[in-house]
């Protein structure tokens, strides 16, 4: 085991996952190219894996517990919610399992494809980047911010910028996503004018708008 990856086994941080700052913090008497250094070779020998550049995760033999892939998408892009397909499944909604973790985020949209999985960033411009968007602790470790099923489906109509409710109504959901129509008419509403007020498309607002009439 490398010296890096010794001392921040001993740290035990949650997940293994550890930044820059922890290197520095752990090493004050390198230099930063030193520091540099060490990273690069624990990483080419494989003890440590990095997530992007100036974040890393020990490897699998070296971790004491394991990371969220929700924790991970939130140190990968900031600010972020996981959202649409990640979300809905994460909620039951949708039967199958989603490949990639995919988030929301007011900043640029971006992907990064690390080793332990895809994270797709999209950007929804939002004025309440949280409306409909709820804090969850994931296990005693880590937590993160999840849309509601609700946010979901306007993150989702926002993205899909040819779904309207005039021309796909309830089909976009219960046909291009698979969400059961049973399962839409549990969601719950009240967050619904705080969704439609926060994000900037009036092609989203109308498809709440048509949603809420639609349910019973």
């Amino acid at each position: 085991m490398q010296t890096l990856t010794a001392h921040v086994f001993a740290l035990a941080p949650p997940g293994g996952i550890f930044n820059e700052t922890v290197v520095a913090n752990v090493f004050p008497e390198l230099t930063p190219g030193a520091r540099k250094l060490m990273v690069h070779r624990a990483v080419a020998k494989g003890d440590v894996l990095r997530l992007k550049r100036g974040v890393f995760v020990l490897a699998p033999q070296y971790r004491r517990t394991e990371p969220h892939p929700f924790a991970i998408a939130a140190l990968l892009h900031a600010p972020s919610h996981i959202s649409l397909e990640a979300a809905l499944a994460y909620h039951g909604l949708i039967p199958e399992a989603v490949c990639q973790v995919s988030s929301v985020t007011t900043a640029r949209a971006r992907s990064f494809t690390t080793p332990l999985g895809v994270f797709s960033f999209q950007r929804v411009p939002a004025d309440a980047a949280r409306a409909g968007v709820e804090a969850v602790k994931l296990d005693r470790l880590f937590w993160a911010f999840i849309a509601t099923p609700l946010r979901a489906i306007a993150d989702a109509v926002y993205v899909n910028r040819a779904v309207t409710w005039q021309h796909d109504g309830l089909a976009f959901l219960t046909e291009s996503l698979r969400i059961e129509e049973q399962d839409l008419a549990a969601i719950p509403q009240d967050a619904c004018d705080a969704i439609a007020r926060s994000i900037h498309s009036a092609r989203v607002r109308a498809f709440l708008e048509g949603l809420r009439r639609e349910l019973p």
